[in-house]
């Protein structure tokens, strides 16, 4: 019989690669924020899969970008830092695009760590090729960058290659004992992960100018017995203008956030939920410190 295998794998990447979408469909269960826009992510959260031969640790990151606020600079530390102490790096490309700046800003911090995790280069989004690109094409511009990686072409949406990926992962990891409870599944509380599917659902409802602009603040979470759960949250925007937008004529899209909202919050805990939501304007909020401080982005000086 083989040994019980189980590690901590970092999933890093630009914004919009697909990394929590993997990893919601590797765990079957949706555990973290996804949507079309960039830097959903915000923060480092754990997706623990485990099987009868292994447990995989997943560490969600955000997208790794050209920060132009202060709370971008936070995002990109997040990223880095979570490379520290992970028995494997798992790079996510988008396969449908050559290599941009943000990628090769990522292939210079992999190709220049002093430790020497094992690196699987994960070749996504291989469904959405274009006329004239072949996965053989596209994975030799991006291995070129880290010649030393392993690579794993898939679709982490349609499912093509990733339990290829999941299997190449396990074997890289140690031969040790789990590190979690066999039937946890993240690090985060529900309150936490309420906060990120109402930004989640914010992100796919407004224009381009709100969503990164937009941040989620749990007032109150309030179990109340065979009825569910009471769930009182704010959104914070940076200008007045967006205020307005957010709320919408006669209160609608903020009604549409908060029923989509509600929606995902209930199929992610199993119970009702009673959501309600206000706006709040807090002015250039990215790039105040107090704020993001207040809101777990302490940026190292």
């Amino acid at each position: 019989m083989s040994e019980f295998r189980s590690g901590f794998v970092a999933v890093i990447g630009k914004p919009n690669v697909g990394k929590s979408t993997l990893i919601n469909a590797l765990l079957g269960q949706k555990i973290a924020a996804v949507s079309p826009r960039p830097q959903t992510t915000r923060r480092r959260q754990l997706g623990i899969l485990t099987t009868e031969s292994a447990q995989v640790v997943f560490v969600d990151t955000p997208g790794m970008h050209q920060p132009r606020h202060k709370l971008g600079k936070f995002l990109n530390q997040e990223a880095e830092d979570s490379l520290n102490g992970v028995d494997v790096i798992l790079w996510l490309v988008d396969g449908s695009h050559e290599p941009e700046e943000e990628d090769q800003l990522i292939a210079g911090l992999l190709t220049g760590l002093k430790r020497s995790q094992r690196l699987i280069l994960g070749l996504n989004k291989i469904d959405l090729l274009h006329a004239g690109q072949t996965v053989e094409g596209q994975s030799l511009l991006f291995q070129a960058m880290v010649p030393h990686a392993s690579l794993v072409p898939l679709s982490a949406l349609h499912g093509e290659g990733r339990q290829s990926l999941l299997q190449k992962l396990i074997e890289n990891l140690p031969e040790r004992a789990p590190d979690f409870p066999l039937d946890q599944l993240t690090d985060l509380y529900e309150r936490e992960i309420a906060a990120d599917l109402i930004r989640e659902a914010a992100l796919l409802y407004l224009r381009d100018e709100v969503p990164h602009g937009l941040a989620v603040r749990i007032d109150e979470f309030t179990e109340r017995g065979e009825i569910g759960a009471y769930i009182g949250a704010t959104l914070f925007v940076e200008r007045e203008s967006q205020k307005g937008i957010v709320i919408g004529d006669g209160g609608l899209m903020l009604k549409n956030i908060g029923s989509a909202a509600r929606k995902e919050i209930e199929s992610m805990s199993g119970r009702k939920v009673f959501l309600q939501l206000r706006v709040k304007v807090a002015k250039d909020w990215r790039n105040d410190e107090n704020f993001l401080n207040r809101f777990g982005f302490k940026i190292k000086k």
